[in-house]
């Protein structure tokens, strides 16, 4: 993970073109913003947990930016200025309780719900951000695959946007939206997400255990 516990952990909704359309949504006008709550961390190697309160959870694969200092109505240069590192996250998602509830709370806060990997720490500059591009494999099998090139928002700015909300805080977490493709994960699965060459997180996938 981290290394320091986030206290909070910023979401992105429908980055992708792609991923909102098949979702059957639009690319909103301005980033769509949700919260993880920190109980939901697990570090890679420990398992995603299906609640039974959800008969269909899903894998979201993303870039995550790791925040360094305290930003608040930052400037998308300071905003780089402002990112430690860049680590891979699953933001699993019980997508019929998404649905149900018309807001994400739930769906997304989970135990076991935000699993990252170990970040690559040091400075980057927006071309080199803009090259990332993030993997999912289950079971070994490619299912997502995404360029920062295509978000609809770029990491600069989302940080810069956030940052005009709420104050980033040294270890606080944005995970910058999923590429399309997302499916289904079930007991037994092995769930992969890369930031390629850069970070990755592995998880098994179990079922609760009371």
């Amino acid at each position: 993970m981290t290394g320091q516990r986030p206290s909070k952990i910023v979401c992105v909704g429908r980055n992708y073109l792609e991923h909102a359309r098949e979702l059957g949504n639009e690319v909103p006008a301005e980033p769509l913003i949700f919260l993880k709550p920190p109980s939901s961390l697990i570090d890679g190697g420990e398992s995603i947990v299906l609640p039974p309160q959800s008969a269909q959870v899903e894998f979201e694969g993303e870039i995550g930016v790791v925040v360094g200092q305290r930003i608040r109505h930052a400037t998308e240069a300071s905003a780089i200025e402002a990112i430690a590192g860049i680590v891979a996250i699953n933001d699993v998602t019980a997508r019929d309780l998404q649905r149900k509830d018309g807001q994400w709370t739930r769906a997304k806060g989970f135990d076991t719900f935000c699993a990252v990997g170990k970040p690559r720490v040091g400075a980057m500059t927006a071309a080199e951000l803009t090259a990332l591009e993030v993997v999912t494999r289950v079971n070994g099998e490619k299912r997502q695959h995404g360029k920062a090139a295509d978000m609809a928002f770029s990491i600069p700015f989302l940080v810069s946007y956030i940052s005009a909300i709420m104050t980033l805080e040294p270890g606080d977490l944005i995970a910058t939206g999923t590429p399309a493709g997302v499916g289904r994960l079930d007991e037994g699965d092995i769930v992969e997400v890369e930031v390629v060459g850069v970070s990755m997180v592995t998880n098994p996938v179990a079922a609760p255990s009371v």
